[in-house]
């Protein structure tokens, strides 16, 4: 973002990449300059704010299912793009993204819990924060360099203890839209990361840019303060979040193959 006066009104640039620093779609490389640009300005900050509130409470949405698939599709829908919403804040002070929010937070509170509805990436990764609630797998017996004894249809759980220095330490067990989801914890240098495989069929995937790296189209993306990657696999949904790594630790191990002489 270019400096400006701080009595000057936000370009549609710097709203943009406001909004996508706030749903987490902001290319990595533009994050830190952005930051910094919304913490020193009061006007930035208050309407990133207000943008957050609005993500969370889509996010929300999504992850207690309490909406049906097509009011949560129309309620994205009604929300406006980010060139249209910038004209709208300029124009109305932020007014317009403040009252979308107030209608969203409406819908979570007014409709009845369980009702029915597809689970999202949103929802899976969040399955993450509740921490392990058993022990972790012990290594594959038949691979034990290679594999953990845990695995959701075909994908297993690989032990990256050898190679990568990732070692298991917990695990949880979770239902989602009648799936299975599955979540491994590791952790390495103080650091700790979770990997979830939800069951099929395939969750759908997020808004953000997909990436190709060894062979493996993943997405990366911010969802609540978590580094969120994700792939499918054998019509499996896999999730690696944490916080404390970076987008590129994540990806090499969302991308990791079985070295040859362990297969």
């Amino acid at each position: 973002m270019a400096s400006r006066a701080d009595d000057t009104k936000p370009t549609a640039r710097e709203l943009a990449e406001l909004s996508a620093l706030a749903d987490g779609t902001l290319d990595p490389s533009r994050r830190a300059e952005v930051e910094a640009r919304v913490a020193a300005s009061p006007e930035l900050s208050a309407l990133y704010q207000r943008e957050r509130r609005l993500v969370s409470a889509l996010h929300q949405a999504r992850a207690t299912e309490r909406a049906p698939a097509g009011l949560r599709a129309r309620v994205d829908a009604a929300r406006p793009s980010r060139r249209t919403a910038a004209r709208r804040r300029i124009a109305y002070g932020g007014g317009v993204a403040g009252a979308v929010a107030v209608v969203v937070l409406a819908l979570v509170l007014l409709l009845p819990s369980g009702t029915p509805g597809a689970p999202s990436v949103s929802s899976a990764a969040s399955l993450a924060t509740r921490g392990p609630t058993r022990s972790a797998p012990a290594p594959d017996p038949d691979n034990p360099a290679a594999r953990l004894n845990e695995s959701v249809g075909d994908v297993y759980f690989p032990n990256w203890t050898s190679h990568l220095h990732w070692r298991a330490y917990g695990e949880r067990l979770d239902r989602l839209g009648g799936r299975t989801a599955v979540t491994v914890y590791y952790q390495w240098r103080g650091a700790r990361i979770a990997y979830t495989i939800v069951g099929a069929p395939a969750l759908a995937k997020p808004a953000a840019a997909q990436e190709w790296l060894n062979g493996t189209e993943m997405q990366t993306l911010m969802l609540d303060g978590r580094l969120v990657v994700t792939w499918r696999r054998s019509g499996d949904t896999c999730v690696l979040s944490g916080s404390g790594v970076t987008a590129a630790e994540l990806q090499t191990l969302a991308a990791w193959k079985v070295p040859a002489e362990d297969r």
